[in-house]
C-alpha cells in the first residue's frame, strides 16, 4: 500500500535476515488504526482481528510475542530496519513491497470498493467522476488506484488512516472513500455511517488489495515457513473461524 516516495529511505537501510533468537519475544508490528482489523480500545489496548489473529498464530507457533502499533508510514521500513520480526497489519503484497519484505500466504480476502452517498450518482469512470473528491488513506495501493485512474478528471484528497478518511467523508469534505470492503463495512455500522453505502463497483479480484499477508524480512524463510504452518494450523482446529465470526457475520477467508 506504499507509494514510490518511501523507496529513496528503505534503499539507504541495511537488510537483515533470521528472526527472534532463540528464547526471545517474537516482535510484531501492526497499525492500530485499522478497524476492526487492529486499532486501539477503550482501554488503550491493542485489538482487532489482526491482533487476535497475530496472537492465536504465536499460540500455534508456541512462541512469546509481542506486538506494537506502528504508524502505517514507517511500518515496513521498520521491519527492514529490524525493529520487529513481522508484520501483520491487513498488509497487501505488492511487487513494490517484494522486493523489501517476503509474503505468507493469504489470512484473509477481501475487495476495495467506494463508500459515498448513495442518493448521489456515481458513474465509476474518469469522465464519471469529474469534478468530484475522492479520498483513500495515503500510501496505500488504493490511493494508487485513484492517482493511476481519476486524478486527471477527480481531486484527490488522502487521509493518514482510514478513520481520518471516513471522517472527511462525514464532514462532507470528500464525495467518496475508496477501501477495504470489509473496513466499510464496519463503518457502515456505525451511527456515523448510517447515511452512506457502498457506491459503484468493487476493484477487480486481481488488484492486489483483494488478499492480506503477513511480512516478513527478505529472505527470513525460516519465519516465513512458520507462519505458513501455523495459519494451516489454526484453519484446522477452529480458532480461524471463531477469531473471524467475532468480528464478521460471513467468512472472510
Amino acid at each position: 500500500m506504499k507509494s514510490l516516495r518511501w523507496l529513496i529511505l528503505v534503499l539507504a537501510l541495511p537488510l537483515f535476515c533470521g528472526h527472534a533468537m532463540a528464547g526471545e519475544p517474537l516482535r510484531i508490528a501492526t497499525e492500530g488504526a485499522y478497524p476492526p482489523f487492529n486499532f486501539i480500545d477503550d482501554q488503550g489496548n491493542l485489538s482487532g482481528f489482526d491482533v487476535e489473529i497475530a496472537k492465536a498464530l504465536c499460540q500455534a507457533m508456541n512462541v512469546e510475542c509481542t506486538l506494537e502499533a506502528v504508524k502505517w508510514d514507517d511500518i515496513l521500513p521498520g521491519l527492514v530496519q529490524n525493529k520487529y520480526d513481522a508484520v501483520i497489519a491487513s498488509m497487501a503484497q505488492t511487487p513494490e513491497r517484494q522486493k523489501f519484505a517476503d509474503f505468507t500466504d493469504y489470512y484473509y480476502r477481501s475487495r476495495s470498493t467506494f463508500v459515498g452517498n448513495p442518493t448521489k450518482p456515481f458513474v465509476q469512470t474518469s469522465a464519471g467522476l469529474s469534478g468530484l473528491t475522492l479520498t483513500a488513506q495515503r500510501d496505500t495501493v488504493q490511493a494508487r488506484y485513484l492517482q493511476d485512474n481519476f486524478s486527471d478528471t477527480a481531486t484527490i484528497r488522502n487521509a493518514p488512516t482510514t478513520d481520518e478518511a471516513f471522517t472527511m467523508l462525514v464532514r462532507g469534505e470528500t464525495d467518496a472513500v475508496l477501501s477495504d470492503s470489509l473496513t466499510i463495512f464496519g463503518f457502515l455500522q456505525t451511527p456515523e455511517g448510517a447515511p452512506f453505502d457502498f457506491v459503484g463497483t468493487p476493484l477487480p479480484e486481481s488488484d492486489p488489495s483483494s488478499t492480506a499477508r503477513i511480512a516478513v524480512r527478505k529472505g527470513d524463510t525460516q519465519l516465513l515457513n512458520a507462519f505458513h504452518k501455523a495459519l494451516r494450523d489454526i484453519r484446522l482446529n477452529g480458532v480461524y473461524d471463531k477469531i473471524n465470526r467475532r468480528y464478521f457475520p460471513f467468512s472472510i477467508y
